[in-house]
């Protein structure tokens, strides 16, 4: 089903697509691409941060469920040289640095439906050379889709006109109790190093064992530990595999599972410190005002500031070659 749930201030249309099968449904904003809503049957209470008013999503939403892109996460000072060039790209952080694309990044975009049924729905956005900053024209498709388990399949696909960097990540903040601190919730990964990062959240370019570190998820663990803080990449593989299982998340009340499966080489953490900040006394999906830590995102894609670092290849693309995610979100 497809239905009208916004306007922008421009007077355009944001239009909702409500996916169900197997026990699972999810709503798709075109705006963003935004995961809006995510249930389970017999579960009486949304998965997903965020709001039930459109209206709120533009200045307030911290990237709630949305496409992120075309590159995601951060890039140091803004900067990079792609095929011998130099670019400077929107700073969109500090001043400095670029985040999820820059200010009007892919999760900021009115996208187009291209086609949608019962259980999935393919979006498409077509971003100009030059946006933003980045070279090429660039033509990205996104579905969603149910599968039976069930899971959320998001496969995500891009292609440009001219060298260019490419690297998206689905930006959902689970809390699979529906409520309370999401850093209760019990974590696994399969990652054995993380990334080291700065004051401004930015990659050094060190790679670190998480032997007796707070980035020790390799077995089964609340995500809460001590004074911890977490938006770091968690590294699953130097480079883009098959799709497979990296992760898995579990309500500390309830029992709802949910296992990532994702093509991507790593896995953002972010411990959901500054939600509040974003949407202040704004109701969310429950009805009440987000608190910190409310939610967990957890965000495969590509190791942040690529085109600065020895990882470069991850986000690198040219034209004649397509990129491809696909991840999934398994419940249990």
């Amino acid at each position: 089903m497809i239905e009208a749930f916004g306007t922008l201030d421009d007077g355009r249309t944001v239009d909702r697509v409500c996916l169900a099968a197997h026990g699972l449904v999810a709503n798709v904003l075109t705006w963003g691409a935004v995961v809006q809503d995510l249930r389970l049957a017999n579960v009486p209470y949304a998965l997903v941060l965020g709001f039930p008013d459109f209206k709120h999503y533009p200045k307030h939403s911290p990237s709630f469920g949305s496409i992120v892109g075309r590159v995601a996460n951060r890039i140091r000072n803004g900067h990079a040289r792609i095929d011998g060039q130099s670019y400077q790209f929107d700073r969109n952080v500090l001043g400095r640095h670029t985040l999820h694309g820059g200010s009007e990044g892919t999760g900021k975009q009115l996208w187009r439906i291209a086609a949608a049924g019962d259980d999935f729905a393919t979006l498409t956005l077509t971003l100009p050379d030059g946006h933003m900053g980045f070279p090429g024209a660039m033509d990205v498709t996104a579905t969603y889709r149910i599968l039976p388990g069930p899971a959320l399949e998001i496969a995500i696909d891009a292609e440009s006109d001219a060298p260019t960097l490419c690297n998206f990540a689905h930006h959902s903040y689970f809390n699979l109790d529906g409520a309370g601190d999401g850093r209760s919730q019990e974590f696994q990964v399969h990652a054995d190093h993380f990334l080291e990062i700065d004051e401004d959240l930015v990659p050094t370019g060190r790679i670190v064992p998480v032997d007796g570190t707070q980035f020790d998820f390799r077995s089964t663990r609340p995500i809460l530990l001590g004074d911890a803080q977490y938006d770091h990449n968690l590294c699953l593989s130097r480079q883009r595999c098959a799709c497979r299982p990296v992760a898995t998340l579990k309500g500390a009340k309830t029992g709802v599972e949910m296992v990532i499966e994702t093509t991507e080489p790593g896995l953002q953490l972010y411990d959901g410190v500054n939600i509040p900040a974003r949407t202040q006394d704004l109701p969310g999906l429950n009805g009440k005002p987000y608190a910190a830590h409310a939610g967990i995102a957890l965000e495969p894609q590509a190791w942040p500031d690529a085109p600065n670092q020895d990882w470069v290849d991850q986000v690198s693309l040219v034209p004649g070659d397509t990129y491809s995610q696909v991840t999934r979100f398994v419940f249990g």
